[in-house]
């Protein structure tokens, strides 16, 4: 009787774990689900915003130094309270945390979209009147009274008749919003990341976070096409008549419709932040799915555990052990590095993926709407493949730690190497009567405003500070008809045509066009070749460097302790905002306006958005910043891999002396000796984050109450783990 009742409670036992490892299984599928869509609306909302830097340059006249602060406020909202999220979000709910947090993102993109509605018609510079009747002609360099006096308001020469436009100072409403959504976005990554890797069991880790990885990049690439979209719409749609608007989406001077992506984001947002408030605090640990029974001969389980679910956990208690967990962290070599490497990394990427669509309409001509429809297309599905790849090539190979870590090293190496290609993959300057050209055509660039005089317009009076750029039919660019010494127009609108352009003549054969049209021409044909390999070498590129995103990952979440994952993740992503995100947009911006050739002015005076730039320096200083940086970072790279190669080395030193030892010590916890041995099993973990022999230990460790340890035989733990 005693042995049949044994029986049966044994195979109730294995009834309810067994249903407790379905129900957790069903639960870690679902919050899968539901952290892969705020990830992707996450993302969709930060390319959404990204894409729209153009637009938002031309619609508020800000320099790129200035987008790029406003590109850093989402940064600063996340440093607020980064750590403090980190540290005490992992004793928390997550999941609800994870919840407001969307909210949060939705608020901040809804008041960013909002600031469109505040502000008044989009006004640019043209000399063309907009209603003027086809069959008319009239005079247009011999009218020189409204451009004089508009000069000299511009200038600054006669305040009384400037009044500051109300919307100037609408872009803080920007700032304001990117900030919040930074602050919601908080809890997202950290939180997210380390809840799964809690609750997964550790093979299965690193596939879950690369699909999650994977599924993040999907966002951006829905966020470019969004932008591109929203980009070829003019931002005033349905409020003017777009006859009367005389430029084209090619124009340095055209604004899409940039607040519609954000509006479409801040509903995203929302959506996805729904399902996180019915999630239970935390899930039943795939190394607890045990008899019961078992469970109570291992009653003494870590109180700071991320498992515990003791809602009496005091947050002062919590606390006190931030200091020494940091310090933990910090004395960690390898994370230490990492951090530094990875830093300058960030720093590069930030840079490249603020500007590279403004890179590509400055550098090959291309529209602000096919810029972004290219990379969302062709760049980030690439990038997507290969996070994606480079998690099932650590899963099906099972790589240890400094596998890991040389594997990314070296695919990092090779896109490094493709991206140097980039330097010989530009266009030269478009010619531009008095920028970039003389008014005779020889090439060459020139500064000062007085260069944009010649003799053939002299007679003119022209502003300097106008841009309505013509097209001649020789492939000259001038920056204005009236500085072209254009005397008549017909047409009007998009369809004027300017005649009897003196300077035209005055630089070509007797008998040529004098007839130039609206906006810039076009780049020599030469140019689209050039375009083509440059986007070839940056998928080829972004595809094998992110190859080694997961695998760098992991060494990441691998050279630590568990209990101290969300704050290394938190603490990792508080450097990477300070050090990368918020200085990088910056200093890119500041070194690309050096390269400006000819900056608008505003309506009270005062530089605005820049409207041409040199083109080659453009390219030597944004290429060269993302080369240099990078480069840079490969030094930390390269001294992680000889750490971790010594650490090897001591730790064959240490199983033999275990050998030799029967005693070895582990973690007070069995269970969770089980887990780290299963890791070891599988080269997840390195052995100095589990045993050390007597007289060797690390010191950083040596501070941690974590690290207290008790003495079994080894033999023991095998056996045990392979039941």
């Amino acid at each position: 009787m005693e042995d049949s009742s044994k029986k049966t409670s044994s195979q109730q036992v294995l009834s309810v774990s067994d249903g407790n490892t379905s129900g957790r299984r069903s639960t870690l599928k679902m919050l899968m689900g539901a952290l892969s869509l705020v990830y992707f609306c996450n993302t969709l909302t930060g390319t959404c915003m990204k894409s729209s830097f153009t637009q938002l340059e031309r619609r508020f006249h800000l320099s790129s130094s200035h987008v790029g602060l406003i590109d850093g406020s989402f940064e600063m909202g996340n440093l607020l309270f980064l750590a403090a999220v980190s540290h005490f979000g992992a004793k928390m709910h997550r999941p609800r945390l994870i919840g407001g947090g969307s909210l949060l993102m939705a608020a901040g993109a809804l008041c960013t979209g909002l600031s469109h509605f505040m502000m008044g018609p989009y006004t640019y510079d043209s000399v063309i009147p907009a209603s003027q009747n086809a069959s008319m002609s009239s005079v247009a360099c011999a009218g020189p009274e409204k451009d004089v006096s508009d000069w000299n308001v511009r200038a600054g020469n006669s305040t009384a008749a400037c009044q500051k436009e109300p919307a100037s100072n609408m872009w803080i409403y920007v700032f304001l919003g990117n900030t919040l959504r930074g602050i919601g976005e908080t809890p997202v990554t950290p939180l997210g990341m380390s809840y799964v890797d809690d609750f997964a069991k550790a093979e299965n880790s690193a596939f879950y976070i690369a699909c999650l990885q994977t599924i993040a990049l999907l966002g951006p690439v829905f966020g470019y096409l969004l932008g591109s979209y929203f980009a070829n719409i003019y931002v005033d749609i349905g409020y003017v008549d777009m006859e009367r608007v005389t430029i084209s989406p090619n124009d340095a001077r055209w604004v899409g419709a940039w607040w519609m992506g954000m509006l479409v984001s801040a509903g995203l947002l929302f959506i996805s932040s729904l399902p996180f408030w019915f999630f239970p605090r935390s899930l039943a640990s795939p190394e607890v799915e045990e008899p019961k029974s078992t469970m109570e001969e291992t009653p003494d389980v870590r109180a700071d555990s991320p498992n515990n679910n003791n809602p009496a956990t005091k947050l002062t208690e919590i606390a006190k052990g931030f200091l020494p967990s940091l310090k933990h962290l910090l004395c960690t070599p390898v994370y230490f590095l990492l951090i530094c490497g990875n830093t300058l990394k960030f720093n590069s990427l930030i840079g490249m993926h603020t500007f590279n669509a403004k890179y590509i309409e400055q550098q090959f001509g291309q529209s602000a709407s096919r810029a972004n429809f290219l990379i969302g297309v062709l760049t980030l599905p690439a990038v997507a493949t290969g996070i994606f790849l480079g998690g099932v090539v650590m899963k099906r190979y099972k790589m240890s730690v400094l596998s890991a870590a040389q594997f990314s090293l070296v695919v990092s190496f090779l896109a490094y190497l493709l991206m140097l290609l980039k330097f010989g993959a530009r266009c030269a300057n478009t010619p531009v009567a008095g920028l970039t050209t003389s008014y005779n055509g020889t090439p060459g660039v020139l500064y000062g405003s007085h260069a944009l005089f010649s003799e053939c317009n002299s007679n003119c009076s022209c502003s300097p500070h106008h841009w309505d750029p013509v097209c001649s039919d020789s492939g000259i660019t001038y920056v204005s008809p009236c500085l072209a010494g254009c005397l008549r127009y017909s047409g009007y609108g998009k369809h004027t045509v300017f005649h009897n352009c003196t300077c035209v003549s005055a630089s070509h054969p007797a008998g040529s066009s004098t007839t130039v049209k609206l906006g810039q021409c076009h780049r020599a044909e030469s140019c689209s070749g050039s375009f083509s390999s440059y986007m070839a070498v940056s998928v080829l590129s972004a595809f094998i460097s992110s190859l080694g995103i997961t695998p760098g990952f992991m060494v990441v979440m691998r050279c630590i302790s568990p209990e101290f994952k969300s704050l290394a993740l938190g603490l990792q992503t508080m450097i990477f905002r300070g050090l990368g995100g918020i200085p990088a947009p910056i200093y890119f911006g500041a070194f690309i306006d050096s390269t400006c050739l000819k900056w608008s002015v505003k309506k009270c005076g005062g530089r605005g958005a820049c409207r041409l730039y040199d083109a080659n320096m453009y390219s030597v200083v944004f290429l060269g910043l993302v080369s240099a940086i990078s480069g840079v970072s490969f030094f930390f790279t390269m001294a992680v891999v000889i750490v971790l190669r010594k650490e090897l080395r001591r730790e064959e030193g240490a199983l033999r002396g275990i050998e030799l030892h029967p005693q070895a010590s582990v973690m007070e916890n069995p269970l969770s000796a089980k887990k780290v041995l299963g890791e070891l099993d599988h080269g997840l973990t390195s052995v100095p984050n589990i045993v050390r022999v007597d007289g060797e230990h690390n010191a950083c460790q040596e501070e941690s109450s974590a690290n207290k340890t008790t003495f079994v035989k080894i033999s023991h733990l095998r056996s045990n783990h392979s039941d």
